[in-house]
């Protein structure tokens, strides 16, 4: 028996409301040894004072040592095995804002880039051109055609856009276009099976005529592919835990992320505080909350370490407004660490803290990288929180007699 048949078997309905406060890339790193880490060096008084009352620890996303990305990560929290459970980044940004995803569909996460006269790439982010100008490049792009392949390509936003390939014989296994690095050109689609070599081959040509119209754009002017994936198969959460499931988020890749486990997504916020308008707003109607904050993230992958400390003070300013609504469990965490030190995702556990009312205060007062080294809650793997959380919300039976 797998932890989700056990968690379906033990699950128990009650009046409970559970809420994950995400901070993405909560977890950092100090600029120098002995230094604070940037949730540290933070103002987080209302943090702080959940810690009074909680049990904190540091969360493994995936195994020691392996750094997630975003979809891992995520599936972690919600309690999935993220080896076992696989969804690309192109089905979750697609799902993320609101496409279907067919059988034997194709869904690609796309970057506008800015390539030089020699078609090297000089920012892979196109400067992270505002999504004013770049969905109309987005739409631009419909423009390509495939004999036989139906090509869907909608914006996302600032950089990103989505594209779907839908046609007979493709799969999801080709490897990203993005070298991750400047001063070279976008690698050509290579697949990784022989299923999905007339995936390769398509994105190829896409590219191929994509680029031709983009050509004339000053910050635009090219595109990467990333994250090549199929409709993923996942146990509903619903199903598993019991729980009606709301998820609220800014950015279309948690929203879809959220969307394939089955949680409903409510409204189109575009700040923490609308987030948070949406929560109170919808109090009544759901068990779970899912609530994600980008920029803790964002900030740590720019390298930007006061920054960060700055989006870390953000996050912390709502939480009144959480704990107003008297949630039964509250667990604050993050899908990853996304250290200002390294610019990156790294395999650092994620500082988190559960606040119930049945659980072991460890006695810590302040909530950091430090404190969690201690804290009772241990180093364990993330796919263990929502059992953590549905225990403390009087919501697992006993196993066994």
């Amino acid at each position: 028996m797998d932890q989700i048949e056990l968690v379906r078997s033990l699950k128990a309905k009650n009046d409970s409301k559970i809420v994950m406060y995400v901070g993405d890339g909560l977890g950092g790193l100090p600029q120098k040894p002995g230094g604070p880490t940037e949730l540290e060096a933070a103002n987080t008084p209302n943090l702080d004072a959940l810690a009074a009352r909680g049990v904190q620890g540091g969360s493994i996303p995936v195994k020691p040592g392996i750094a997630p990305g975003s979809g891992p990560g995520h599936l972690g929290l919600f309690g999935y095995d993220p080896l076992k459970y696989l969804i690309g980044r192109g089905a979750l940004e697609a799902t993320g804002i609101g496409l279907i995803m067919q059988e034997g569909d194709v869904a690609v996460r796309c970057n506008f880039c800015t390539v030089d006269a020699d078609g090297l790439i000089t920012d892979r982010r196109a400067g992270r051109i505002p999504t004013e100008e770049s969905a109309p490049l987005a739409i631009k792009l419909r423009e390509v055609k495939i004999d036989g392949i139906e090509i869907i390509v909608e914006p996302v936003k600032e950089h990103r856009f989505v594209v779907l390939f839908r046609g007979e014989g493709l799969g999801g296994d080709v490897h990203d276009t993005d070298p991750q690095a400047t001063g070279v050109k976008p690698l050509d689609p290579k697949a990784v099976d022989a299923a999905s070599e007339k995936t390769a081959k398509i994105a190829l040509e896409f590219f191929n005529q994509a680029s031709k119209l983009l050509a004339g754009e000053k910050k635009a002017n090219s595109l990467t592919m990333r994250g090549f994936s199929a409709k993923p198969s996942i146990p509903s959460f619903e199903d598993v835990y019991g729980l009606k499931a709301a998820a609220i988020a800014v950015y279309p890749m948690y929203k879809g992320l959220a969307s394939l486990v089955g949680m409903d997504i409510i409204g189109t916020p575009q700040t923490l505080e609308e987030e948070i308008d949406l929560l109170e707003k919808h109090w009544e109607e759901y068990d779970f909350f899912f609530v994600h904050f980008k920029y803790t993230d964002s900030s740590g992958e720019d390298g930007n370490f006061d920054l960060k400390v700055q989006r870390t003070e953000e996050f912390d300013a709502q939480v009144p407004r959480i704990t107003a609504l008297n949630p039964n469990v509250l667990i604050v965490t993050g899908d990853h660490s996304t250290p200002s030190f390294l610019a990156s995702h790294s395999w650092h556990p994620v500082p988190t803290l559960l606040v119930s009312d049945c659980c072991r205060y460890d006695g810590h007062t302040s909530f950091g990288e430090k404190t969690t080294l201690t804290g009772g809650l241990g180093q364990f793997e993330a796919q263990y929180l929502m059992t953590l959380a549905m225990a403390n919300a009087h919501r697992l039976g006993k196993y066994g007699a």
